[in-house]
């Protein structure tokens, strides 16, 4: 049965009065909303009792809420399934993603440790495996080799340089290198991690929306390119110089192409196979994952199977292969972060905590709308926060979550956070005790376990043209987002792709979408005149409707777009009738015209030489001779001019076929002080040469903003505001049947003013009304 098909339309008739605002209010008690003291809201807030102290500690520490209410029996044997296949997950991707940072791979171990022990107790998603994160470790990793590149150690000396290469007599001091990068790694760690924890405290996580899935996608794909670039030269073990910002990736191929010549095939040969068989077991456990009861862990198998092979056949001796080398077991000290370097990081480590948090957020999101729960993002943020400061004192680096990782936890049966407790057993176990049997490991086999995992942000590419025919400013957004942090690295892109994303927000606010209204005849229904054949335009009415919110920047948009709706310039109209008045007037004091019984004007010929039928005392005056010419006296009648008909004088006045127009501003949900303020000029405009404005569909709030920027005065009054454009139209249709509607198309002048019209406007308004016609002069003579 079709709900749309005609049969099934019912119709339905709804009886009630005409509201305007004033009377709506009045009828159904409209109430005052209580405000409350400053002082009564902080009690309200700072007040304790036993339940709320339980609540915050609950909420600071939310394992002891989940935690108590474990189901042991039917949870944990799950998450122990599910915490041994991620914990290997975890430690071989940890190692990986060290090379992200150019550190030692020991110390991804660390980072894949430390930050789960703190977010068991205090993060809220069940599901995410904290750990890092491809995107923020390269963002680190660029900071790194900017303020601690090989050019800082160099040393002269016999020997081979980075990556076994001559070097000339100069080599590197690798050791020094090495604990000044890690300490730039944890230092900038630290940092993100009291970001986030004063970000939480302000409870500003709706920051991170300022992030769009767009925007997301661009950056991580753009972030892909450069993983992937970083990595090519391990596989490929040649050697390059260290680059970064703009241009890194260009730089970095230029390099990698200029000695390719000295590729090591050992590595190359292992890179390759690595990737192909990680990618194509991927596959394999995607395409069977309901089948498969636990995913394939082919990262795993790959890393022991390599490590074994690199042991057996001697490919550093033999082959000059690039290996991990030394992975000391245990940990190392807890250290303070270097507060000198500080403040060369600030930027860097705000960026890349939002860019953590938002990833992580993300991922949780989807895992918690799966498993039916929620999550605090503001809570996520101080969880994150303090995870990425503990990390950081024990040498590891930024810390977030990954999807493929969250995953494996997902897939696997882990049911809350003690799989993740489990995991970091796992990671624990490998630091303490396996972690000498991965030194043989060819450092090739890490980048190309990074670069098999990059393939989902690499897929984000296919987005681009279902983004482009469902919304271009998206795409746009996208794709100025991805080549911005492509070319001009990822902190910089990232800045660049959110200003970008910000300017298209003021673009679309800034000139909407505005409409012509028109009725479906025998309906209370008012769509675009534009959209619909079955529809109307109501007679002496225009109803123009705006789509955004109102304020300083599309003001002068707005007014624009309405001066096109109603097809003539309101200010225009005023002074054009006040010169074509001024000039009938003097016509008349010079008796070249008269004024009828009724008021009209006419010419004195029009009139004809013998018409009697009207004789007031200027013809009697004139016969007897006792006024000369050009100084009648002027008759006590009030002259009555029809601008819609020729004029007697010879003045262009622009012709104004409505008496009434409706604003909707229904969906107009901000005002500013300019846009009131120039809003009540637009209506007095009107007024004066005899247009009634209405504004329909106002929210309360709106209202409100009304009254607090003294929108309403003795002319702009609150009886123009009704509850919807029906109630408008029907208002002004009652008020023009019963003859009380000003007639726009007849205006009277008492011609015992002496044409002298009282200042339409306020001081304050005036000079709004010149700068106004001055912007537009100036526009004019620009054109």
């Amino acid at each position: 049965m079709d709900a749309h098909s005609p049969e099934n339309l019912y119709p339905y008739t709804v009886s009630r009065p005409i509201y305007s605002n004033p009377t709506f209010e009045e009828d159904n008690e409209r109430q005052a909303r209580e405000e409350r003291t400053l002082r009564e809201r902080l009690s309200r807030t700072c007040g304790c009792s036993g339940r709320q102290a339980l609540k915050v500690v609950k909420g600071v520490f939310p394992v002891i809420d989940w935690l108590s209410r474990y189901p042991i029996r039917e949870w944990l044997p799950s998450d122990v399934i599910s915490g041994v296949s991620t914990g290997l997950v975890c430690s071989l991707q940890g190692l990986a993603y060290a090379l992200l940072v150019s550190v030692a791979p020991v110390y991804g171990l660390y980072s894949a440790f430390f930050p789960i022990l703190t977010y068991f107790l205090l993060g809220t998603s069940r599901h995410i495996s904290v750990g890092p994160f491809p995107v923020t470790c390269l963002m680190v990793g660029s900071v790194v080799l900017t303020l601690a590149p090989d050019d800082h150690f160099l040393l002269p000396g016999n020997g081979t340089g980075v990556n076994g290469t001559e070097a000339d007599g100069i080599v590197v001091d690798v050791e020094a290198m090495e604990a000044q990068r890690i300490m730039v790694a944890s230092s900038m760690t630290v940092l993100v991690g009291l970001f986030q924890v004063v970000m939480g405290l302000l409870q500003v996580g709706f920051l991170v929306r300022y992030l769009s899935d767009p925007l997301v996608g661009g950056f991580t794909t753009a972030a892909a390119f450069h993983v992937l670039i970083s990595q090519l030269k391990i596989v490929l073990s040649v050697p390059t110089n260290n680059h970064s910002g703009c241009f890194s990736i260009l730089y970095t191929l230029i390099d990698v192409f200029t000695n390719i010549r000295q590729t090591n095939r050992a590595d190359l040969v292992a890179g390759l196979l690595t990737i192909v068989i990680v990618m194509a077991v991927k596959e394999v456990n995607s395409k069977f994952r309901h089948k498969i009861p636990v995913p394939i862990p082919i990262e795993v198998i790959v890393t022991v199977v390599a490590a074994g092979i690199s042991y057996a056949t001697e490919l550093e001796s033999r082959y000059g292969a690039s290996i991990v080398h030394s992975i000391p077991r245990g940990f190392a000290p807890a250290q303070p972060p270097n507060t000198e370097l500080l403040w060369n990081i600030l930027g860097s480590s705000f960026s890349t905590a939002v860019v953590g948090y938002a990833v992580a957020v993300s991922v949780a999101k989807v895992y918690a709308a799966k498993h039916d729960y929620t999550i605090d993002g503001n809570q996520e943020l101080i969880a994150f926060g303090f995870s990425n400061v503990f990390c950081g004192c024990f040498s590891g680096f930024v810390a977030s979550t990954a999807l493929s990782r969250t995953a494996v936890q997902e897939s696997t049966g882990g049911k809350s956070q003690v799989a993740g407790i489990i995991s970091a057993v796992m990671v624990m176990i490998v630091i303490l005790a396996l972690g000498n049997l991965l030194e043989p490991l060819q450092k090739s086999v890490l980048a190309a376990i990074v670069i098999a995992n990059l393939k989902g942000m690499f897929m984000q590419v296919t987005e681009v043209p279902t983004l482009w025919r469902q919304n271009r400013a998206d795409c746009f957004i996208w794709l100025a987002t991805c080549l911005a942090s492509v070319v001009l690295g990822l902190d910089v892109g990232l800045l660049a792709g959110l200003v970008f994303e910000m300017g298209t927000v003021v673009v679309r606010t800034q000139f909407p979408a505005c409409s012509t209204l028109g009725n479906i005849p025998g309906t209370n229904i008012y769509r675009n005149m534009k959209d619909y054949k079955n529809i109307t335009e109501v007679p002496g009415i225009k109803i123009f409707k705006c789509n955004a919110p109102i304020y300083f920047a599309n003001i002068d948009y707005f007014k624009e777009r309405l001066r096109v709706t109603v097809g003539f310039d309101s200010v225009r109209v005023f002074k054009k009738r006040n010169k074509a008045l001024k000039k009938i007037h003097k016509l008349i004091k010079k008796g070249k015209l008269r004024a009828t019984e009724t008021g009209e004007v006419v010419s004195e010929v029009s009139l004809g030489v013998d018409n009697k039928g009207f004789e007031s005392e200027q013809d009697s005056g004139r016969e007897s001779g006792q006024v000369e010419d050009g100084d009648w006296p002027v008759p006590e009648v009030e002259v009555r001019v029809d601008w819609a008909l020729e004029l007697p004088v010879r003045v262009s006045v622009p012709k104004v076929q409505i008496h009434s127009l409706v604003l909707d501003f229904s969906a107009v949900s901000f005002l500013d002080v300019v846009a009131v303020k120039s809003l009540r000029l637009v209506i007095k405009e009107f007024l004066r040469i005899g247009v009634n404005v209405y504004i329909a569909g106002c929210d309360d709030e709106i209202v409100r903003k009304m009254e607090a920027l003294s929108f309403f005065d003795e002319e702009v009054t609150r009886d123009l505001l009704f509850l919807s454009v029906h109630d408008a139209i029907l208002f002004i249709k009652l008020e023009t049947a019963n003859g009380s509607m000003q007639d726009a198309m007849v205006e009277g002048l008492s011609l015992m003013q002496d044409c002298k019209e009282p200042p339409p406007f306020t001081e304050e308004e005036d000079l709004i009304e010149t700068y106004d016609n001055q912007h537009r002069a100036i526009h004019g003579l620009s054109n």
